[in-house]
């Protein structure tokens, strides 16, 4: 999952920055409102991490044009404005939820994961495909009740994935989920999780959809 990260606080950016590429999560990280819409435009982002008080252009004005232009990606606003009027316009101008500061980074990847959640349309907490089951708020997996040892990227590629729900997913996709805007990947790199992450499971399970990317296939074992 792919997060746009717009704050200009720079400590108190690498600290969400870190806290949730902890929990698997790409983030990209601009510090403005203009250089924050202007990557939207963009797309290819799961959620959006935003600041109210941003220098450009603020947060609400963000927000104002990103639905303007009928784009739906949540919106999770972080403000230190305490006033309930501004909580209030955020929310009513298209913002998803709001985290006053200071906050705790628990409760922040709390939300964020239900706004991913909400946005993909599910009410459980966890993935299940047949006996595939991932959890993302503990960062657990298993199959067939039997745990997965798993690196970060492998849960998030096994994550995007079952997000998925057996659609094929081209590798630069896979890629700017796994890794945002980092520049030093290899360009192999998609491939190698892919090909760890199935001795971990069985033969099928990932598919390979030729010229197109990957697949989960499922459970029963498709083709490789």
């Amino acid at each position: 999952m792919r997060i746009l990260l717009v704050e200009d606080d720079l400590s108190l950016g690498e600290g969400i920055r870190t806290a949730l590429r902890r929990g698997a999560f790409a983030v990209d990280w601009v510090q403005d409102g203009a250089s924050g819409l202007l990557a939207l435009r963009g797309g290819g982002f799961d959620l959006v991490v935003l600041d109210l008080g941003l220098p450009r252009m603020d947060g609400i004005e963000v927000i104002r044009q990103l639905r303007a232009a009928g784009d739906a990606v949540p919106v999770l606003v972080l403000s230190a404005r305490e006033r309930p009027a501004d909580r209030t316009l955020g929310l009513d101008v298209g913002a998803d939820d709001y985290l006053g500061k200071p906050f705790d980074t628990a409760e922040l990847l709390a939300r964020v994961r239900a706004l991913i959640r909400r946005s993909a349309g599910r009410a459980n907490p966890t993935l299940e495909s047949g006996p595939l089951w991932l959890d993302p708020a503990t960062l657990t997996a298993s199959w067939k009740g039997r745990p997965l040892d798993l690196t970060r990227r492998e849960f998030a590629l096994l994550r995007v994935l079952m997000e998925q729900r057996g659609r094929p997913m081209a590798r630069d996709a896979i890629q700017r989920h796994l890794y945002g805007w980092d520049a030093d990947v290899a360009s192999n790199a998609v491939d190698v999780h892919v090909h760890q992450l199935r001795r971990k499971l069985e033969p099928g399970i990932i598919r390979t959809v030729r010229g197109l990317g990957y697949a989960l296939g499922d459970a029963v074992g498709d083709a490789p």
